[in-house]
């Protein structure tokens, strides 16, 4: 039989019974919105950026336009005009419920959702006019990442409020990632922003990739396997298959990212022994991941008929494939031997792109297909394009993910022999990059679908006004 959380409390926690509360949801929905059309607007750059390797000289007259304006933009676009921003807006949506009490302060909530948007068209025309610090996700200005704290403050505090002033006793492991997620945000960000500022060149270089692999491992993993916990329960109406390890995953998380930003320097000017703590805690971190994903698949065991006609759990459970598929290939080209060819490579770039993209995007779209109706009182305005949005989401990522692993390998082959010019093998990656363009307008075409069928889900809600039940 498998095992449920430990009491009743948890269980009904974990279920959202908190039917007697009346939920505002106005700060989730201010944080959905915003991030939808950040979504759509960054999609387009992302195109552009991929147009770029097939065209170098597109657009190369604008200034404002160029590969080095428009990367930075499209990174931090993603990463914190979108999902972060769809993440904090879910968990807004999902703390008051695993609580049974409403949001400790829906002004306070608004208020950092208005600041938000308000760091976040500042970094675009920043971004676009070139003023970058110069590191690798921490490309922001000085000021902004100030506000991006004060944001974060702000979140933290509304959160940790709500949860302290819950109904049920013992809490969910939602509510563990999520505090989780705000307290090792908080120690990242300022490593990667306001530390590193005060290193330079080899430390430098520690401290930011320290950053730059920790916001994927400790900012944005987290919170959303915090969703993932959540929603596949909500969507599939099934129980977790185990609550206990759901715990042992969460801390084998907490104790085993932190270690492994460093196999990003393997083979530069690092210490050995640094090294190889980053290849050993990046291999262990195959037990957080199977921990997670087994016990996914076990609570859907019996239900994958679901699947056919859940565009929501369409999503989750494809994004908890790319999350098993990701948390593979790390640990795998953190070993010396394959970082060898791989590292700075396409390979790259295919491998963070179906994290962020193919498990916690997913997530989030999925999130927000289940969350939007509710909130609104309606139903979906389509399931029809909710499915075409999944499908054009996987066919695009699939083809951009496996190009640019086999191109990535192909070209630190290339790289590691001597006798093949350096400019041979930028040409040689043209058709790889025909095929991430190609790839990047199905998944275009997969954001626009999705973010239409959302606005159209809210400004047709009075005339659909089924809701589901709460």
């Amino acid at each position: 039989m498998p095992e449920e959380t430990s009491n009743l409390a948890a269980r009904r926690a974990a279920a959202g019974d908190s039917t007697a509360v009346v939920h505002a949801d106005t700060t989730a929905k201010w944080f959905l919105i915003s991030s939808i059309a950040y979504f759509f607007i960054v999609g387009i750059i992302a195109v552009t950026i991929a147009a770029k390797f097939v065209w170098p000289s597109l657009l190369g007259s604008v200034q404002y336009l160029t590969y080095g304006r428009l990367r930075p933009l499209h990174v931090n676009g993603m990463l914190f005009g979108w999902l972060l921003a769809a993440d904090m807006g879910l968990t807004f949506f999902m703390i008051p419920r695993l609580c049974g009490v409403k949001l400790w302060s829906e002004k306070l909530g608004v208020a950092t959702a208005a600041l938000w948007n308000v760091i976040i068209l500042s970094a675009v025309v920043c971004l676009l006019l070139g003023i970058n610090q110069g590191l690798e996700y921490a490309e922001l200005p000085l000021a902004l990442d100030v506000l991006v704290v004060i944001a974060w403050i702000m979140f933290g505090a509304n959160i940790f409020m709500t949860v302290a002033s819950r109904k049920y006793d013992q809490m969910y492991v939602s509510i563990w990632y999520i505090m989780g997620t705000i307290l090792w945000t908080a120690f990242v960000y300022l490593t990667g922003n306001f530390a590193v500022l005060f290193a330079t060149g080899t430390n430098q270089a520690n401290l930011n990739w320290m950053y730059v692999h920790n916001a994927v491992g400790l900012i944005f993993t987290p919170v959303g396997l915090a969703i993932a916990y959540y929603f596949i329960q909500k969507s599939s109406n099934m129980p977790l298959h185990s609550h206990k390890l759901s715990m042992i995953g969460f801390w084998a998380l907490a104790f085993v990212y932190v270690w492994t930003g460093a196999h990003h320097m393997l083979h530069g000017p690092i210490s050995q022994w640094l090294q190889t703590i980053a290849i050993a805690f990046s291999v262990m971190l195959l037990i957080p991941v199977w921990a997670v994903v087994y016990n996914f698949f076990a609570t859907m065991k019996g239900q994958w008929h679901q699947l056919k006609d859940n565009v929501p759990l369409k999503f989750l459970m494809s994004g908890v494939v790319f999350y098993l598929l990701t948390c593979f290939q790390g640990p795998m080209h953190s070993l010396r031997s394959v970082n060898a060819i791989v590292s700075k490579t396409d390979w790259i770039p295919g491998h963070a792109h179906m994290a962020v993209l193919g498990a916690f995007s997913f997530f989030a779209i999925a999130g927000t297909y289940y969350m939007i109706p509710r909130v609104y009182k309606t139903r979906l305005f389509s399931d029809a394009l909710g499915n075409w949005s999944f499908w054009m989401l996987m066919m695009g990522g699939l083809g951009f993910f496996v190009t640019l692993w086999l191109g990535g390998f192909w070209q630190g082959w290339q790289w590691n022999n001597p006798a093949i010019p350096f400019i041979d093998t930028v040409v040689a990656l043209k058709p790889v990059w025909i095929v991430r363009f190609f790839s990047g307008i199905l998944m275009f075409v997969g954001i626009v679908l999705f973010a239409y069928n959302i606005m159209a889900t809210i400004l047709g809600a009075k005339d659909r006004p089924e809701a589901a039940a709460a």
